[in-house]
This record gives structure tokens, C-alpha cells and sequence, in this order.
């Protein structure tokens, strides 16, 4: 079941990016096999290791060694989210894999990229959107930076450039036949999600300055405000029809529709919905603009989002052993992902994957006693 049934998938355990890639691919069908360092571990809160199996391999053994290139050699993909030079150093390198898998992707997931001055150091999603210029435009005038989670740089630039390098290498291997080094790089694919900023800035249309740009908070029609009850509504119409339905359904001054692009009116414009949407509650102004194209939306906390009626209506938070987490996305007509399977605890499906591998009970036993499935 799923788009991706019969690819198979290797994922060396760690933190980051690097597991939601597994996850996806797993929630679309994908066998994904974690090698994990030690068995017992407990992940059932965790969405990330939903769907997977994992085997618990001493690395630093050669024998583990031989039995993770004895996995890789059957694999579609790798992906990995060391430091350069670990997995080298470990003896499971792109050189190594492909001496025994031409035809592996190798999907490497990092902040810095494999290359480059900055490639060894540490860093954190934090670090790889601030030196992107990223960073700078978020948050109020005057105040410092504000970090917007860690979705920016771990998964928007890491994740999904990671899975999309990989999926790539895939499809070009259809006709090469054979598999390739995929570099994903947080500070690449913050940088390539900011076309749009990067054309406004060559255009004259975006600044440095925080608050003073339309999509950063300075325009009146992209931005939240608080309501009667201390609730916030997200207010984002930019196009001037959806503006001229706000002005009308908020009873906002008629002048406001010809001034939606004056930057000298926002300020006044600013205050003026300020002092508009703090006279009824949240839930109030839902009602107002509820079923129209207003482009307003209420501030939902965790609890409220799950019962948000689109989301529902929609299942797009489904309940594993006791934890609510995200429906598998995107959606396919034809082959659609199967329902996730739980997370299971380090080491669980060792026998099983090896066996598959074509290891023997006896053999299995043998490595077990010999400490190198840990």
C-alpha cells in the first residue's frame, strides 16, 4: 500500500531532520529500517518512528559492520544526518555502500552541506536560518529575531529537500541504473525557499528592517490581532477583494480599500483594526467572516486545532497508541498511504529484518551472543 510500497529504505538512528524523512517515507509505503545502537529503547510517543522497523547493530564492530552492508546491499536509499566524516569513519561511507550497492541513493542530511568552512562545526536549526538572512525578517521592530520553531530550517530546508533530492536521485537512477550521493543542506534549502524575498529584494519591494515589509507584520491586512477576549484572529487578505469583504464585514472606513497599498496609510489603517477587532471575541468574528473569502482565521492552541472542523472533517490528526499526530500527507487517489503503523522499540524487528537478509536462526543467535546485535 502507498505510492512508495517496495522501496526500502536504510535510516541510521539519530536526531533532526533526518527521521521526519523517514517517517514520510514510511507513511507512504516505503520500508524503512532504522539501525539503531542499542535495543529497548522506548519511542511510542514519538511520531517520527511510526512505521518502521529497526534493527540494534554495534556499528563499531566489523561484524556490525558487515551485517548493516549486508542490509544496504539490498536498499533502494540511505539517508543519514551525521556530522561529514562519520559515517566514514564508521566504515559505511557513499565509497563503501556503493562498492556493495551501485545502485544505493545516499541521502546525507546536515545544516552546513558535506562541503565548506562551516561543514564540521555544530549548529542548530537556530544557527543555519540566521546566517540566510532568514532569521533577520521575523519577529517586532526593535526587538531581537524570533525563532519560528524549528520548521524553517530542520524541515522545511532539511526534510523536505532531503526527501526531494532523494525521490530525484531515484527517478534519474530509471535511467542511469545507478544511485548517487544526494547533499542536503539546511543553509540550501532556506536559501531556495526565499525566492520570493530574494525577487521582492532585486525589485525595491522588501527591506532589511523587521516590520516594514508586506508579509513580515507592517502590512495591517497580513498580521494578528488580539481580540475582546485575549484570543488572536490571523488577518491576511492581500488581494483586493478579499481586502474589500474585510473592510465590509469588520465595518472599516470604505477609504481603507483604495489605500491597501500605501505603506504611509498602515499605521492608521493599523490602529484603526486594532481598535476594531478588540470589541468582539475570537469566536465572534469567525461567525462574521465564516464561509467568505476575508482570509481570516482564528489562533487555534493544540487542544482547539484538534477539534478544528476542517481538520476533522478532513482526518488530518489520527490517534496512535494514545498520540495524536498527523494523518499521513500528501494524499494519493490511486494508491493511498496505508494507516501507520506504531512506533516500535529499538532492536524489535532485529530477527526479522535479518532473516529477510537471509541470516539463519542459529547465525542471528550467534551474532546476538557475540554482542554485536546490541
Amino acid at each position: 500500500m502507498g505510492p512508495l510500497a517496495g522501496l526500502s529504505v536504510i535510516e541510521m538512528a539519530g536526531i533532526g531532520p533526518c527521521p521526519l524523512a523517514g517517517q514520510l517515507l514510511a507513511d507512504q509505503g516505503a520500508d524503512v529500517v532504522v539501525l539503531d545502537r542499542r535495543s529497548g529503547q522506548d519511542f511510542s510517543k514519538d511520531p517520527n518512528r511510526r512505521g518502521k522497523r529497526s534493527v540494534a547493530l554495534d556499528l563499531k564492530s566489523a561484524e556490525g559492520r558487515q551485517v548493516a552492508l549486508k542490509l544496504i546491499a539490498s536498499a533502494d536509499a540511505l539517508i543519514e544526518g551525521f556530522r561529514p566524516g562519520v559515517m566514514e569513519r564508521l566504515g559505511l561511507g557513499p565509497d563503501e555502500c556503493a562498492a556493495v550497492n551501485e545502485r544505493l541513493v545516499y541521502g546525507r542530511i546536515t545544516g552546513w552541506g558535506q562541503e565548506g568552512p562551516l561543514s564540521r562545526t555544530a549548529g542548530h536549526d537556530l544557527t543555519y536560518i540566521a546566517v540566510t538572512g532568514a532569521l533577520n525578517a521575523m519577529g517586532k521592530s526593535g526587538e531581537p529575531p524570533s525563532p519560528p520553531l524549528n520548521l524553517v530550517g530542520d524541515y522545511g530546508g532539511g526534510t523536505m529537500f532531503l526527501l526531494f533530492g532523494v525521490l530525484a536521485a531515484l527517478v534519474e537512477r530509471q535511467t542511469s541504473g545507478k544511485g548517487q550521493v544526494v547533499d542536503a543542506a539546511m543553509v540550501d534549502g532556506v536559501q531556495a525557499m526565499m525566492g520570493l524575498q530574494h525577487g521582492m529584494l532585486a525589485g525595491g519591494l522588501w527591506s532589511n528592517a523587521r516590520e516594514a515589509n508586506l508579509l513580515d507584520g507592517a502590512a495591517p491586512f497580513y498580521r494578528c490581532y488580539e481580540t475582546a477576549d485575549g484570543k488572536y484572529l490571523a488577518v491576511g487578505p492581500l488581494e483586493p477583494q478579499f481586502f474589500a469583504e474585510l473592510v465590509d464585514k469588520a465595518g472599516l472606513p470604505q477609504t481603507f480599500k483604495a489605500n491597501q497599498m500605501n505603506p504611509g496609510e498602515w499605521p492608521d489603517m493599523a490602529d484603526a483594526m486594532v481598535r476594531v477587532f478588540k470589541d468582539k471575541t475570537r469566536d465572534e468574528w469567525v461567525d462574521i467572516f465564516a464561509g467568505g473569502d476575508a482570509c481570516v482565521a482564528p489562533v487555534l492552541d493544540w487542544e482547539e486545532a484538534a477539534l478544528f472542523e476542517h481538520t476533522m472533517e478532513r482526518g488530518g490528526l489520527i490517534e496512535i497508541d494514545g498520540v495524536r499526530q498527523a494523518a499521513p500527507a500528501p494524499r494519493c487517489s490511486r494508491s493511498p498511504a496505508p494507516v501507520p503503523a506504531a512506533a516500535v522499540a529499538t532492536g524489535q524487528s532485529t530477527e526479522d529484518v535479518l532473516a529477510g537478509a537471509g541470516y539463519g536462526p542459529d547465525e542471528i543467535e550467534r551474532l546476538r551472543q557475540d554482542g554485536v546485535l546490541t
